[in-house]
């Protein structure tokens, strides 16, 4: 366990012991929507036995070789305090073989877990510089959660899908089939992550830091000039704001994205994180890894069910808000529809304007909207 000590300039951190999780299934901390395809895939019979069949055509070996010829390898000789954290959170996690772990020189923060055979973690100089202990420790039991519920194998033929479709570009419809594909492991990683943030938050059991560290990655090292409470209200205004537009183009600009966007994701953690199941998991009562092999693949999309179902109820997104205005058969949906986009706002039908008032129907969109602002799409953070 770690000692109060100075690192990278930031405050002390005190000695404190953290709980393990002896035998702990990833189930207990996977979301709902990742928990779900997850057994399911794992339920088809051959299925690992035909990915793995894959592992000749992708470059696994290739990756191997070039971070341990052009990356510095964490060991008890070389950023020994990563390999402290490294192996104190698979001791928490109960991760029996510790994956080797890399430091890349790169300026954006960025980790990966990736490997069809073996899971291998890769880290930045950029994320390294940037967080201090307790936020560092959060992320590498972010990545060890990757490993303990086998995102690298999926992660791995993304990055070789991604790369594919650069390559076949020119071949008519042939990148259109590819990106079909990879479009949907997009979709799934990005619920990965929300359940990766969720083991980071097992290993580190310190909220705050997982919390600062996503708000350091979306605003870089200024701590002194953030704060938590004001970045979680980013969320909820991104999340609540505007009208039915606004929900089109938080589609757009996540689309292209192997991350959800940093609010989201600390918001989403921060709601975890209040819940009972978390608490449960913190006392010692979670499902185990013997038992994965009873999981029924029906209560499972039930679950994930049941949970979408809550977060349309519950949300604030004005897309949502529709969606549940007809399930629950809404009177004034039919005017809602008439009145076109503007009335779709989070705070519902709003007063008629002149022809040039905000809330004019054909008004048009801001020329900078879309999925990057610039016609660009936006970037991933770490």
């Amino acid at each position: 366990m770690s000692d109060g000590h100075q690192h990278n300039g930031n405050e002390k951190v005190p000695s404190r012991q953290r709980r393990r999780f002896p035998g702990i299934s990833s189930r207990a901390y996977e979301h709902p929507a990742d928990r779900s395809a997850l057994v399911a895939l794992r339920k088809l019979t051959g299925f690992d036995t035909v990915f793995k069949a894959l592992s000749g055509l992708l470059p696994e070996r290739s990756l191997r070789l070039l971070f341990l010829s052009d990356s510095v390898r964490v060991s008890d000789r070389q950023f020994t305090h990563l390999n402290v954290m490294l192996r104190d959170a698979c001791y928490i996690l109960d991760l029996e073989k510790v994956p080797p772990m890399y430091v890349k020189q790169d300026p954006t923060p960025n980790a990966m877990c990736i490997g069809m055979d073996e899971p291998i973690i890769v880290v930045t100089t950029g994320l390294v510089e940037l967080l201090d202990e307790e936020e560092m420790r959060a992320v590498v039991g972010h990545e060890v959660g990757h490993a303990l519920s086998g995102h690298s194998v999926y992660r791995t033929i993304l990055l070789f899908l991604t790369s594919l479709a650069v390559r076949v570009a020119w071949i008519p419809l042939g990148n259109v089939a590819i990106m079909a594909i990879v479009t949907a492991l997009r979709e799934w990683f990005r619920k990965s992550e929300l359940s990766a943030d969720r083991a980071g938050l097992l290993v580190g059991q310190d909220p705050q830091a997982s919390m600062r560290g996503l708000m350091k990655i979306a605003g870089g090292n200024h701590l002194h000039e953030m704060n938590v409470d004001a970045f979680l209200e980013q969320a909820e205004e991104y999340e609540a704001g505007g009208d039915l537009r606004d929900s089109v183009l938080k589609i757009l600009n996540v689309l292209p994205r192997s991350h959800p966007f940093t609010t989201v994701r600390a918001a989403e953690l921060k709601k975890w994180a209040e819940t009972r199941e978390y608490q449960r998991v913190m006392d010692g009562h979670y499902p185990r890894r013997d038992e994965d092999k009873d999981t029924s693949v029906r209560d499972s999309w039930r679950d994930s069910a049941s949970s979408y179902a809550g977060d349309v109820k519950n949300s604030k997104d004005p897309l949502m808000k529709l969606v549940s205005d007809i399930a629950g058969g809404a009177g004034d949906l039919g005017d809602r529809v008439r009145r076109g986009f503007g009335g779709f706002t989070s705070s519902g039908p709003r007063p008629a304007q002149g022809p040039d008032g905000p809330g004019e129907p054909g008004a048009s969109p801001d020329p900078d909207g879309g999925a990057g602002g610039n016609g660009r799409p936006p970037r991933d953070g770490a």
